[in-house]
């Protein structure tokens, strides 16, 4: 069992994304799935007792080793280079994008108002969000949806996890009394989630008129083609008129 549950804690240590037990089954098919998971709940509870400098997490659908909170402050001086941050515009994008998909582009805009070609790109250089399908609507536009990468980026399990509204204010509130020096790229990019959501109310809203224009376009095309088919009946009737004298 010890030596099973070692290898287990290296493969997630040398890992470089979020292990997931199905992935561990793959590797070590002689030992039980519902095995490993107990293996890597003792793992948890050893590194949680142990209150180190590291700490095992569940993480995008897998587990991954990290770095405890607590200890941020020596770890940003260990790195001496800036983490990659994203502009305001592109985390209202990403904002918008995680709690409304699958969404597409137009939908977004009726939100934020202003057009997100940009943001949108730049967020799917950095793997944050991804395509997800097509819209059964006229143009066919491209759906959006987040990545594992987004979940990993900002420590979450699934999407059910991600802060409301007030849990993103009452985490600001928490940080600001420590330090704002001190917090982690995670939170900062998580807190600034709701920078330009007015509501829920006017998500709702802009959701709802969106969905209402592309059912009025499809509406327009479908008349548009039973215009069509009642002109061809027209010319066929007229023809058949035309041989008959």
């Amino acid at each position: 069992m010890e030596k099973i549950k070692a290898v287990i804690e290296a493969l997630i240590f040398a890992s470089d994304t979020p292990l997931a037990p199905e992935k561990i089954h793959v590797i070590l098919p002689e030992v039980e799935k519902t095995e490993i998971k107990e293996i890597i709940d003792q793992l948890v509870s050893e590194y949680n007792e142990r209150q180190g400098g590291i700490c095992l997490q569940e993480v995008a659908g897998g587990f991954q080793f990290r770095t405890t909170p607590e200890i941020a402050q020596w770890v940003k001086k260990l790195k001496s280079t800036k983490p990659h941050s994203l502009s305001p515009q592109a985390l209202e994008t990403l904002a918008i994008v995680a709690y409304k998909q699958p969404i597409v582009k137009s939908e977004i805009e009726d939100i934020r108002g202003v057009d997100v070609g940009g943001p949108l790109k730049g967020l799917m250089e950095r793997k944050l969000i991804r395509i997800v399908g097509r819209k059964d609507v006229p143009g066919k536009p491209i759906i959006y949806g987040t990545t594992k990468k987004f979940l990993e980026v900002f420590n979450l399990k699934d999407l059910t996890d991600l802060p409301n509204i007030r849990e993103l204010k009452e985490l600001h509130q928490q940080q600001e009394l420590l330090d704002p020096d001190l917090m982690e790229p995670e939170v900062v990019e998580q807190e600034a989630l709701d920078t330009d959501l007015t509501g829920e109310a006017a998500k709702e809203e802009a959701w709802e008129e969106a969905t209402k224009e592309a059912a009025k376009e499809e509406a327009r095309e479908e008349a548009a083609k039973a215009e069509t088919a009642k002109e061809e009946v027209i010319e066929e009737e007229t023809t058949e008129d035309i041989s008959i004298l």
